[in-house]
Formats: structure tokens, C-alpha cells, sequence
């Protein structure tokens, strides 16, 4: 089941972070912005093999879980230290808890699971990121952001049957290429999109998000934002690949 209570607090240590960020920003016209996200995630697929030999056996966490969808929340800041550098943060956590049951046994972390019995699986993929970005272009009605982000990766997955448990977890840093763009039809509509992304050797990190967005006036944006967060790793000692596709209303506010 999904952690409601756990959702609550970290809904407000976001809520805080945010008035934080605002409070120790000053009230310059841009000077910073901040945009949060709240919506609905769905697993798409995520395959699992711990270790990545013949000790473990590959599953899908969506036999046990299913696809969701589990309540989703987004919070970036972004300080413009002039018209062409800014840094930004982004707080996205996830994470799910769910019983099912899988048709073969599964061995995991050291631990055999029985097939066709209740099995608790949990995931987490929590990821805290600090940025910079370049303004590269202004035209018309164009903007493009250039930068780079990297990425403290907090994750976790464990089963767990009767008494018998076992988990994973990895905390790390990952660096990723960070790409934006945002079009105006007009005063008041607009499309934009961003990626981060890191692709090669044994694994892949990918972030994109596409947003239609209405200016109510010129401090809030209102919008309507996809994201597609895919990736994963293949190494000795663990494989994990997964793709979660998001919807999320988003609320931005510019001074």
C-alpha cells in the first residue's frame, strides 16, 4: 500500500523547502522561481535481478506491485543569477509499497520467496539534484537552457514474505546533461520541455518532461506537465531497469 503518512511529511518538508528558498531570495523581478509539481505516477516496467548472476532471479516488480498509480510530487527552484546563468534545485522523490504475488519463486538479496504467496514489495527512487544552467538563446518567442545537473540517487528495493526479508539500497551520485526549452503562442500560452539524461557503459539516466502552461498573470503559471523518468543499470551485482510515466498539475510562481 502507499505510504500516506510518509507522503504527508515529505509533502511538507517540500512546502517548507520552498518557503525557505523564497524567504532568503530577494523580490527582483525573475530574480528566482519556484515550481511544484503534484500528480500520479505509473510503472510502466521495472525488471529486477539481485545479483545479476545465478544466485538471483529475474522478476518484474509489476507482478507484485502492479502499475499503480501512486501519488506523485515535484518541488525545483531555480535562483537566475543574471540574464544568462542560473542554478537550480529539484526535490523528486518516489517511492511505493504494495503486496501481490509471482507464479515462480524468486530468489533475492540472498533469500528465496515462494511463488503464489503474498509477497510485499517495496521501491524507492528518490532523487535530489543541484544544477547550473546557461541561457543559450533568446528569439522571437524561444528560450533554450543549456546546463548540467548532478544527481544524489537514493534508492532502495525489498521484498519481504512472513519472516523472511531482504533489500538493496544505493545511494550515489550521478551527473547528467540538463536541456530546456520553452515556446509563447502569446501573452498567456506556452509549451516547454525539459531533459536530464545520461546514456552510456553500463546503465542509463533519463528525465523528460513536456508541459502545456497558462500565465494566470505575471507571478503564476498554471499547467498540465508528462514526464517519462527511465533508466536503470547492468552490473555484477545488480540489474535494474525501469520506466515510470507521470501526470502532474504544476503551479509556478515568478515574482
Amino acid at each position: 500500500m502507499v505510504n500516506y503518512a510518509l507522503l504527508i511529511h515529505l509533502t511538507k518538508a517540500i512546502c517548507l523547502s520552498g518557503i525557505l528558498f523564497s524567504a532568503t531570495a530577494a523580490a527582483a523581478e525573475n530574480l528566482y522561481e519556484i515550481k511544484l509539481s503534484l500528480g500520479s505516477s505509473w510503472q510502466e516496467s521495472n525488471e529486477v535481478q539481485i545479483p545479476n548472476d545465478a544466485n538471483g532471479t529475474r522478476f518484474s516488480l509489476n507482478d507484485i506491485a502492479g502499475s499503480g498509480p501512486w501519488p506523485g510530487v515535484r518541488l525545483e527552484g531555480i535562483y537566475n543569477i543574471n540574464e544568462k546563468h542560473a542554478v537550480r534545485v529539484l526535490l523528486a522523490p518516489l517511492s511505493y509499497s504494495e503486496t501481490g504475488s509471482v507464479s515462480e519463486p524468486i530468489r533475492f538479496v540472498g533469500e528465496t520467496y515462494d511463488a503464489n504467496q503474498p509477497i510485499e514489495g517495496a521501491y524507492t527512487f528518490n532523487s535530489w539534484r543541484a544544477g547550473y544552467r546557461y541561457h543559450m538563446r533568446a528569439r522571437d518567442n524561444w528560450d533554450f537552457w543549456l546546463g548540467g545537473t548532478l544527481k544524489v540517487r537514493d534508492a532502495e528495493i525489498r521484498l519481504t514474505q512472513g519472516g523472511v526479508t531482504s533489500s538493496d539500497d544505493d545511494v550515489g551520485l550521478v551527473p547528467l546533461l540538463y536541456l530546456a526549452g520553452e515556446y509563447r503562442f502569446d501573452s498567456a500560452w506556452s509549451v516547454a520541455g525539459d531533459i536530464d539524461a545520461l546514456g552510456g557503459g553500463p546503465g542509463r539516466a533519463i528525465d523528460l518532461g513536456l508541459s502545456v502552461n497558462y500565465a494566470v498573470n505575471p507571478k503564476w503559471n498554471l499547467g498540465f506537465e508528462y514526464r517519462a523518468l527511465e533508466g536503470g543499470a547492468d552490473l555484477d551485482q545488480l540489474f535494474n531497469f525501469a520506466w515510470f510515466n507521470s501526470i502532474f498539475v504544476t503551479a509556478r510562481y515568478r515574482p
